[in-house]
């Protein structure tokens, strides 16, 4: 019987998908994680006292019956992916790369019906909102595989992430803390242009968070927020306050994690503070999400069926009421490909345009 496996430390890429565990049977979950500002896939969740990466040293120990399938995700998380929407490396190309590469993966492996549940750490959380708002968005047949995105989404664990409403000038100082936090000081100091954009720049932040509320029912989401301050500059400050992180709304679960916002998503090890809480809601939304998803598969191949038979019938009719049709000479009798209608003798009906039905 084969073991599971494990990826290298080293082996994870600093950008797009790498899989970092594989249980030895067919996974039933996918789960991924999602670094924040100036993080890393590896760094961001590893303990700088133990080295424990806990997506691999402690949660399949955790999940090892369901067989999970665990991921980390990296992008070029420097600041500006946060502050200018016309960057190449900006929320919105993150959200969909993304989108497109967890597509592909999944495709690649024939698993794109596998629930997936995503894991991200403070401004990440915003990556994630995005990708799944663009995902949701995309009905076309020839886009609607990376639908598949959206629809297999069963939870997400929002690990410090910033859920404010519309007060673009609290974004501003939510931001330009958060970059306090992460980036070193000279930097900060070296870049007063920065400081501007960052108490500026910050409408597609605000959007994505108005445009996920509108999706945010359909999945299991739990807010987490930290419970200690962080240096910055000499004084002592919570980053991404509990009424930013995890403000109250129906349906949605809520937790502090003893630490301070760049180690809230670290774990010594499984006596850690916070981590039985995080494992807890992970280990219960895998075993929730296979049923769940299956259902909302189904739902999702019979529209699809719905929709192709809805277009079928308006070409059917637009080519019965077309006036040309009906004054349509043989082709047949002028020597014209035959191919391109029905022989006059037979009639064209909605059974020609019909859409078989998937199997359920």
């Amino acid at each position: 019987m084969s073991k599971p496996r494990i990826a290298d430390p080293k082996a994870i890429k600093a950008f797009g998908l790498t899989q970092i565990y594989t249980p030895r049977d067919d996974p039933t979950i996918d789960i991924v994680f999602v670094h924040g500002l100036n993080g890393h896939p590896h760094d961001s969740w590893t303990s700088k006292t133990t080295d424990c990466f806990w997506p691999t040293d402690l949660l399949p120990d955790v999940l090892a019956s369901l067989r999970p399938r665990i991921l980390t995700y990296g992008y070029n998380a420097n600041v500006t992916a946060f502050t200018d929407g016309a960057s190449r490396d900006s929320v919105v190309s993150h959200a969909e790369t993304l989108a497109s590469n967890l597509a592909a993966n999944r495709n690649l492996r024939d698993c794109s019906e596998r629930p997936i549940i995503f894991i991200c750490h403070s401004l990440g959380g915003l990556i994630v909102k995005r990708a799944l708002i663009y995902s949701r968005s995309l009905s076309s047949e020839k886009t609607e595989h990376l639908r598949s995105v959206y629809v297999s989404t069963f939870g997400i664990l929002f690990l410090g992430t910033p859920h404010n409403g519309s007060d673009i000038a609290k974004w501003g100082l939510l931001l330009h803390n958060i970059c306090n936090a992460v980036l070193p000081k000279k930097f900060m100091e070296a870049s007063p242009q920065l400081v501007k954009a960052l108490r500026t720049n910050n409408e597609t932040l605000q959007h994505i968070n108005s445009l996920f509320v509108d999706i945010m029912g359909r999945f299991h989401i739990y807010f987490f927020h930290e419970t200690r301050s962080t240096d910055v500059r000499g004084t002592r400050e919570v980053i991404v306050d509990e009424h930013s992180a995890a403000p109250y709304m129906e349906g949605v679960e809520r937790a502090g994690i003893e630490a301070d916002h760049s180690h809230m998503c670290k774990f010594d090890d499984d006596n850690a503070a916070g981590y039985e809480v995080v494992a807890e809601a992970i280990l219960r939304y895998s075993r929730q999400a296979p049923s769940v998803i299956t259902e909302r598969w189904a739902e999702e191949k019979k529209a699809r069926t719905q929709e192709k038979k809805a277009k079928a019938r308006e070409i059917y009719d637009a080519r019965i009421d077309d006036p040309a049709n009906r004054s349509m000479p043989d082709l047949n009798r002028t020597g014209r490909d035959s191919y391109l209608l029905p022989a006059p003798e037979v009639a064209v009906t909605l059974r020609d345009y019909e859409i078989e039905e998937p199997p359920v």
